[in-house]
């Protein structure tokens, strides 16, 4: 294990992708404007919004002047996965990451404890080796709070918090549905740790059910199926998955699909991450964690890759992550990984 990482400060940056996003972005933004530690910047990209978002935030942007808002020009229809990214990318190139300490890619259909990013910035304080983290998604159901059950190795999509140097290293986002899972065995691969916590104040509200798409839940769910299949999921932890969330709405039909979705893209043999030391990887950990279980399977491989722990070497990270905010997505389903991205991953 070799550097060190020197947080000189609690300036943090968020991104938000928004697309029609009117029916529950002003919790969200009413949330992150009473935060005790309120970012020192807030981008929030409108892909093409028709149904009042733009006069929302327009609205917010006159009354809080961190709020920056950067409007793109309308596809026609949302694009989740590669489009989300993409967004994001369009958000990320407009700032000077030199400046903060941590990066947030934050989705504008949540709604977040008021010490939600000042808890967050406590514990990666704490432990220098944490890239990336999160609480835990709720849904609102019949009235009360139902957990998405999320694993403790992974930060929530819709909420990344960043350390800036982690973000660099593993080279940002891949344009496909798991980016959200690739980036965190990314994370754990190169030495660093990504966490969520159920603790109350890190706790929010998911406005959305876990999963779901523009076409409706089963959508996506048989997206979700394919994106583990680009990741490199093996069959078997794949069907323990579905087994796992067939008792969560919609129940059975919902496991089901997801796993559809997976031998859909296996028997077609769509293209996969063209990253074989982190698919590797990614197959050991799922293999050890339906022997032991997740907790120890992750602990272990932490330990095994400390040494690999390295904050300051980040030169390849950002060409790759340069690479990326450059190239343009232009196939709704991106099951490929460009030949930039190739290249870079091989020297990585």
């Amino acid at each position: 294990m070799q550097g060190n990482v020197q947080v000189q400060n609690r300036d943090y940056v968020i991104i938000s992708p928004c697309r029609d996003e009117a029916e529950y972005m002003q919790r969200t933004l009413d949330s992150v404007v009473a935060q005790t530690a309120p970012p020192k910047l807030w981008v929030i990209v409108d892909d093409g919004s028709t149904d009042g978002s733009s006069e929302i935030l327009a609205e917010y942007a006159n009354k809080y002047p961190f709020i920056r808002i950067l409007t793109r020009e309308n596809r026609g229809y949302r694009n989740v996965g590669p489009g989300v990214v993409d967004t994001f990318y369009a958000g990320l190139k407009t700032i000077d990451r030199a400046k903060y300490s941590y990066l947030c890619k934050l989705d504008l259909d949540l709604e977040l404890p008021a010490r939600y990013f000042e808890r967050l910035m406590e514990k990666m304080e704490a432990d220098p080796r944490i890239g990336t983290c999160s609480g835990k998604p709720y849904n609102e159901r019949d009235g009360k709070l139902v957990s998405e059950r999320r694993g403790d190795e992974m930060s929530a999509g819709m909420t990344k918090f960043y350390r800036i140097q982690c973000f660099e290293q593993i080279g940002g986002f891949v344009r496909e549905v798991m980016w959200d899972a690739i980036d965190c065995h990314k994370c754990r691969e190169m030495g660093w740790r990504a966490l969520s916590w159920d603790e109350p104040e890190l706790n929010f509200t998911h406005l959305r059910v876990m999963g779901s798409s523009q076409h409706g839940v089963l959508t996506g769910r048989t997206r979700h199926g394919f994106g583990q299949y680009f990741m490199g999921t093996g069959w078997l932890y794949m069907l323990a998955t579905c087994v796992f969330r067939a008792i969560e709405y919609p129940y059975v039909i919902g496991g089901i699909a997801m796993y559809y979705g997976y031998l859909k893209a296996l028997f077609r043999k769509d293209k996969q991450l063209d990253d074989p030391e982190l698919i590797k990887e990614i197959r050991w950990y799922q293999s050890r964690s339906l022997l032991v279980g997740r907790h120890r399977a992750v602990e272990r491989l932490e330990a095994t890759n400390a040494w690999r722990w390295n904050p300051d070497a980040n030169a390849t990270g950002n060409a790759l992550l340069q690479a990326r905010m450059n190239s343009e997505n232009t196939n709704t389903n991106d099951v490929a990984t460009s030949a930039t991205d190739k290249s870079l991953l091989r020297g990585a």
